[in-house]
């Protein structure tokens, strides 16, 4: 566990778990991790500090609230989440971390996020601070997605079906206990519910893709249970400029089970970038 910071969320001060990795210089990006719908700053292992040391960049990660050491949120989640946390929570995180220059790492619903936030010029959606300048896609310089949504598939419903079973039969609950202890129920069943919402299926961000500005590398694994590759066809349909990698073999999280080539290809992206 690491530091911890206040934000605002529903009107009330929240505490967030954050995980600085000060292996760079000053005055280069911040490289901002955003984890999975079931992760947190722990299920990012060590990738941060490796990257950051490989680039020479500090990288950054927090527990979003319900996650981790983070406090618990009230359940169900609604359908606009996502954006809840791209325009107005990651902005205060980012704000009250002290990071202008940040470059985005997010991993599925961490990416989904990240194109939100890449993509909006909404401002007026951030809660700002008296004096604190919010810190929103102006200040962003690249944008880099792991296994991201931009849509609901059938598929998707399915591999959120099949971990519904494997938490009710206790197994994937204690795996995620390890890292959510508190929190375990609070940050499974706001990811389950949500998606497996009849709503949700409607639930679609590719707008966001056009008005993206800066360098976009987007990756995903062809075996992915939760995503086909018609979500990485849809990101460089919606922004031509997009860099993508289709891991061959590759499940839902690239950068653990190809750890060195995804790792590396978004070291050189990085290096590219600055």
């Amino acid at each position: 566990m690491g530091d911890h910071l206040t934000v605002f969320h529903k009107g009330r001060p929240c505490r967030i778990d954050t995980q600085w990795y000060r292996c760079g210089s000053q005055g280069r990006p911040v490289l901002v991790f955003l984890h999975e719908g079931l992760g947190c700053i722990a299920s990012w292992k060590d990738i941060p500090e490796q990257i950051s040391r490989a680039t020479n960049c500090h990288a950054f990660s927090y527990s979003r609230l319900g996650y981790g050491g983070s406090d618990p949120v009230s359940l169900p989640r609604k359908i606009n989440h996502m954006h809840v946390e791209a325009l107005s929570v990651l902005p205060q995180v980012l704000d009250a971390a002290g990071i202008k220059e940040h470059i985005i790492i997010g991993h599925s619903d961490g990416g989904s996020i990240g194109i939100i936030h890449a993509g909006s010029q909404k401002t007026d959606l951030r809660k700002k601070r008296k004096g604190v300048a919010s810190s929103g896609p102006e200040h962003l310089k690249g944008l880099i997605t792991l296994a991201a949504h931009l849509f609901c598939e059938p598929v998707t419903l399915e591999g959120i079906r099949e971990a519904k079973q494997r938490y009710l039969s206790g197994h994937l609950r204690d795996k995620l206990a390890r890292i959510h202890g508190p929190n375990t129920d609070n940050a499974f069943w706001g990811w389950n519910d949500i998606w497996l919402s009849p709503k949700f299926s409607q639930w679609n961000i590719e707008r966001y893709l056009g008005p993206i500005r800066v360098p976009l590398f987007a990756i995903q694994g062809t075996q992915d249970p939760y995503g086909t590759m018609a979500q990485l066809d849809a990101i460089q349909a919606g922004n031509k400029a997009a860099k993508i990698f289709a891991v061959q073999g590759c499940g839902h999280f690239p950068h653990l089970e190809q750890r060195d080539r995804v790792t590396q290809r978004i070291i050189s992206f990085i290096k590219q970038l600055l």
